[in-house]
């Protein structure tokens, strides 16, 4: 969940301020701070300095309050200048053998200039909303050359020339619209009748037995998401309404308009597994958190990364509840499916049973979670969880205990494939010269 949605059409001038003096106190970091430390610097000032505005926003002046939310672009500004930061880093600082292949496809290899960098940050298309792309995707859209590659690679010939028609927005605009229209309706007309806090009701609680409270947070939740789905479906059509988003051709010639999309609704609303929710759900904020955190960070990338979208989320406590859950989650998840999947994959039927109940516990589990996303305040969030007696939350302990960081057909697989590398390592060694005892003939010794 993000807070972006929540925004006022107008800012007041001394908001819209904001925007400005974050991208220019980081453009001069980006100019005058050494191409060394240039990224660190740059994430700590976007980043502290969206915090202090959010706590003086939530505790000086209007707490639980969205009017006039101006953090809001904010938070995209942010994302925006952390990637850039880290892609110049990339493309001047590091060499080649050093980055990932996303790296360097991403890598920036020239100093922006001021014009371009603030066209970047405060363009008209994501200002309110986003969704945060790359720099370099950036500049392709604006330079014209979005389409070239594309059109290469995927748009047939003719004569033997390529055809060069320009893809149209056109139908996935409408399209989008249309599911903007639809998730505006529904959230309107049914997010009165399943609010959130009825789930914390004593009354609701000591009178409805816990299996009708487990279905009715599942339907408050599902009324809830409808909004999300509307401002990132309208932000991604106002993109692409404007030329942004093309992202090469189907299997069956239609153009592809998801390059920036920031959600699959279906992939959400139908997720077997917490990780395939997440992969679906913000996914510009998800690459965001991965690039930036999760694929850099040395210790404990997962819960790092977790806290730090709580951080960029902003400071009600209930965010850090909800984060902080999640690093469980994710654990758990990730050792119930290494341990428990590939007793399933013996037929068709038990593929879909299996995949029913990952369904319904998927969606309970991500229910559970974000409850205190939506109430913010610590009281409320921890009376639901008492309520439900903390009762995923052992159970999720429980696993990560119980369960094996490496299941035993993954040990099994790694312990065959040493075995046949010492086998075609040693008849190697006898039908020609001795091997040299490299990284991996060491790690099968250790073993």
């Amino acid at each position: 969940y993000t807070r972006s949605d929540s925004l006022s059409v107008s800012f007041p001038h001394r908001y819209a301020l904001h925007f400005l003096v974050q991208s220019g106190l980081t453009y001069s970091l980006m100019i005058f701070a050494g191409l060394e430390h240039m990224h660190k610097l740059c994430f700590i000032v976007a980043l502290g300095y969206l915090s202090f505005c959010q706590i003086t926003r939530v505790y000086v002046f209007d707490y639980g309050m969205y009017s006039a939310d101006f953090t809001g672009p904010m938070m995209v500004i942010t994302q925006k200048i952390t990637s850039l930061a880290f892609e110049i880093h990339d493309g001047l600082a590091r060499k080649e053998e050093q980055l990932t292949p996303s790296q360097r496809c991403l890598a920036v290899r020239k100093m922006p200039s001021l014009l371009e960098y603030l066209s970047y940050n405060c363009n008209f298309m994501g200002i309110l909303a986003g969704p945060t792309c790359s720099y370099n995707d950036y500049m392709a859209f604006i330079e014209g050359t979005a389409y070239q590659p594309r059109h290469l690679e995927a748009n047939g010939k003719e004569n033997g020339k390529y055809k060069h028609t320009e893809p149209s927005p056109k139908n996935d605009v409408i399209s989008k619209l249309c599911t903007c229209a639809i998730s505006l309706a529904i959230f309107l007309s049914v997010s009165k009748i399943f609010p959130v806090e009825r789930s914390i009701d004593d009354k609701f609680i000591a009178s409805t037995p816990f299996i009708l409270q487990v279905f009715y947070l599942y339907l408050s939740m599902l009324a809830t998401r409808p909004k999300y789905y509307f401002i990132w479906t309208l932000s991604d059509a106002i993109n692409n309404a404007a030329g942004f988003g093309f992202n090469g051709y189907n299997k069956d010639g239609t153009p592809r308009w998801d390059l920036i999309s920031n959600l699959r609704i279906l992939d959400i609303e139908f997720a077997t597994s917490f990780k395939m929710f997440l992969d679906n759900w913000n996914i510009q904020t998800a690459l965001w958190l991965k690039r930036v955190c999760y694929e850099r960070c040395p210790i404990n990338p997962t819960a790092a990364t977790f806290l730090l979208s709580a951080m960029w989320h902003g400071v009600y406590p209930g965010y850090y509840l909800t984060f902080l859950t999640g690093i469980g989650m994710t654990m758990a998840a990730r050792a119930l499916r290494h341990n428990i999947k590939p007793y399933f994959l013996g037929s068709t039927t038990h593929k879909s049973v299996y995949d029913v109940i990952t369904w319904a516990g998927t969606q309970v589990a991500i229910c559970y979670t974000v409850v205190p996303f939506v109430l913010l305040a610590v009281g409320p969030s921890l009376k639901f969880y008492r309520s439900w007696y903390y009762c995923i939350h052992i159970a999720c302990l429980l696993l990560v205990l119980a369960l094996p960081v490496k299941p035993w057909h993954l040990r099994a697989k790694e312990e065959q494939q040493q075995q046949n590398s010492l086998q075609g390592g040693l008849t190697r060694d006898h039908n020609s010269h001795p091997i040299t005892d490299n990284n991996c003939n060491q790690k099968q010794k250790a073993t």
